[in-house]
């Protein structure tokens, strides 16, 4: 059976009685069961319940369950035990954090590949008057950083620069204006947040299937709250994931203006408008194609977890990380 990812969006109580996952909300006369077998992860935007019960046998079928507050901001994930983990992959990743040069040279991977994905953005979009002469500057820039922080600013001015052409191309009642967080000051910004926070938890998801320890990363300063590797990894696939489902929501007119609320000094997506850009997302996530190296066809959800492979083979030493550059 091919496992899916499964979506909650209404308020209720998810629990297990015997081998079986049920959910249950006061608009269902039984609760309806979710077949675990089938289940790749689960995200809870609503108030929902669960037993211990129901986390023990999640935790049996390494199912990870990302939770979302009302606002559809990403809150935390109940994550199963690792039982993949290698010590010596452990102790490479971390030797390329502690080791400065290495540390700066993935994250200056994670900006450059992030930036190339922009562009193609811009050139699909027909609005990258300029771009291509900007990044050269600033990607020598980027290989002059000695630091972090210098690294990031780089990456601002980058995305800058992006979200401005960008929004030559966007209906004018959603601009993005100026990018803004929490709360988003408008609808574009709202969409924006919302599909980065869902694919934030996506590369959580797929960081567990892997050796990998999702709490040290390059770019992006080890949390102890956080799993910083999937930012690092985000910033990757923001552009031709998050950012192309934004777009195509809003100039085909499926996200609209009404599926939007003022909440908390800012704009945020309705339970109807939350459903319609998880659907996207799902949809987006599960089409294929074709990949240039493996010559085959892999879904684009496929992607992140090779992505994250290519790292793998990096702190090992079998090859030179190099990221994903949008040929889709």
């Amino acid at each position: 059976m091919r496992k899916r990812s499964k979506t909650i969006l209404s308020d209720g109580t998810l629990f297990r009685r015997e081998n079986t996952l049920y959910f249950q909300n006061a608009k269902m006369k039984k609760p309806k069961p979710l077949v675990v077998e089938g289940i790749y992860d689960i995200y809870i935007y609503g108030h929902v319940n669960i037993t211990s019960q129901a986390l023990h046998y999640l935790a049996q079928k390494g199912i990870a369950v990302h939770f979302f507050n009302h606002h559809g901001y990403y809150d935390g994930s109940f994550y199963p035990r690792e039982k993949l983990h290698s010590g010596d992959l452990v102790i490479r990743q971390v030797e390329h954090y502690l080791n400065r040069e290495k540390r700066l040279q993935l994250a200056r991977l994670f900006v450059k590949g992030s930036a190339l994905n922009m562009e193609k953005n811009l050139k699909r979009w027909k609005v990258a008057d300029g771009f291509s002469g900007l990044l050269e500057e600033l990607f020598r820039e980027l290989e002059m950083a000695k630091k972090i922080t210098e690294i990031m600013n780089v990456e601002a001015r980058i995305r800058s620069e992006y979200y401005s052409r960008w929004d030559e191309h966007l209906p004018e009642d959603f601009k993005i204006v100026k990018r803004t967080r929490r709360p988003p000051e408008n609808e574009m910004n709202a969409l924006i947040s919302f599909l980065n926070s869902r694919l934030y938890a996506t590369i959580v998801s797929e960081l567990y299937n892997t050796q990998l320890v999702p709490t040290v990363s390059y770019l992006h300063e080890p949390g102890e709250r956080r799993f910083s590797l999937a930012l690092d990894l985000s910033e990757i696939f923001k552009p031709i994931i998050a950012d192309r489902i934004a777009n195509r929501l809003v100039k085909q007119g499926t996200i609209r203006k009404e599926h939007f609320r003022g909440e908390l000094n800012g704009v945020l997506l309705t339970k109807e408008g939350m459903r319609k850009v998880v659907e996207a997302y799902n949809d987006e996530m599960r089409k294929s194609v074709r990949h240039p190296n493996l010559k085959t066809n892999v879904t684009k959800q496929r992607l992140i977890r090779l992505e994250a492979y290519k790292l793998m083979r990096h702190f090992v030493g079998v090859g030179r990380y190099d990221p994903l550059v949008a040929w889709f």
